[in-house]
């Protein structure tokens, strides 16, 4: 397969890359069937609480794959809240996180680092792509802006491939090859996080959007804090949703890389997030005044065709 890279995916290339070589030989620890299961359980119901989309999509993984994957949402999850939801010293308690999550033998009473361990463990995730999450996430604590779409995918890279590149991992997948569709299916997701995401972002002092497209439409932070679907505004998010469509056209042919058993899991994750654009199309672009969503009935009326795409 052929596949089309960006100079701004060169850099991420090589982050996944040394993260992939770096993996040291650890050795999978044992823990209590009872904890582990208790861990697992509180992981799923994160998972189930606040995504339905990743719930719904790893629900059709097998169960000891599910586990993992859930599990690796919950770490995702509580490394994320420590940055928008956390009273105290985030970078502290980020640090403190990092050491929890980064050891082979975590506290028993935390269950999430439990689980994620576990998973991380007997599916030899590389710890070096959890840092590099861990890194993204805490870019959320310095930088509130991003001046061109290399650096938007740098910051998406450590947020949202790197969680594709561990979930690789725990599916199953051929060789290396499989890398560059992991990266671009992650900055894909992040990116339509982003687009749906605008008024909550900016009621967080965060503006996500890169200033370079911004200005060619000619639109300013004036106008993203007046919340207003403008001409302008809607050929900004064309421009947007174009883009963002064409990567995730680029990354499925990476889907049949994967083990078998988690193809129709990495196709509905990625197709059902990429329906929030039709959505945000359906409604005229107004990401302002409400938040682009796909119901339940409609996520489970794709899935057979999803599942039939997952066979090609």
């Amino acid at each position: 397969m052929q596949l089309e890279t960006y100079a701004w995916e060169t850099p991420l290339l090589s982050l996944a890359r040394e993260a992939y070589l770096s993996h040291p030989n650890e050795q999978a620890h044992y823990f209590d069937a009872a904890l582990l299961d208790r861990a697992y359980d509180h992981c799923a119901s994160i998972t189930a609480i606040y995504s339905r989309s990743f719930h719904l999509a790893s629900g059709l993984l097998p169960r000891e794959k599910r586990r993992a994957a859930r599990a690796l949402y919950a770490f995702c999850r509580v490394s994320d809240d420590i940055v928008d939801g956390g009273t105290g010293d985030a970078r502290a308690e980020l640090a403190a996180w990092r050491g929890r999550t980064a050891t082979p033998e975590p506290p028993e009473d935390d269950l999430v680092a439990v689980a994620w361990t576990d998973a991380r463990l007997c599916y030899a995730v590389p710890q070096r792509y959890a840092e590099q999450l861990l890194d993204g996430v805490a870019a959320d604590l310095v930088t509130h802006r991003y001046a061109t779409f290399a650096e938007l995918a740098q910051y998406s890279y450590g947020v949202a491939s790197t969680v594709g590149l561990m979930s690789m991992h725990i599916i199953g997948y051929q060789d290396r090859s499989a890398i560059p569709y992991a990266i671009k299916l992650g900055v894909a997701l992040q990116v339509t996080n982003i687009l749906r995401d605008v008024a909550e972002d900016w009621a967080r002092g965060r503006l996500y959007l890169p200033l370079d497209d911004l200005a060619r439409f000619d639109l300013t932070e004036e106008d993203i804090a007046a919340g207003l679907v403008t001409p302008a505004w809607r050929d900004f998010m064309r421009f947007q949703i174009e883009r963002n469509r064409r990567l995730y056209a680029e990354a499925m042919p990476g889907i049949a890389l994967l083990d078998p058993s988690g193809r129709f899991a990495i196709r509905a994750a990625a197709e059902l997030y990429r329906a929030i654009l039709d959505d945000i199309e359906a409604h005229d672009y107004d990401v302002f005044s409400r938040r682009a969503c796909i119901g339940k009935w409609s996520k489970l009326g794709r899935l057979p065709g999803i599942w039939r795409r997952s066979r090609m």
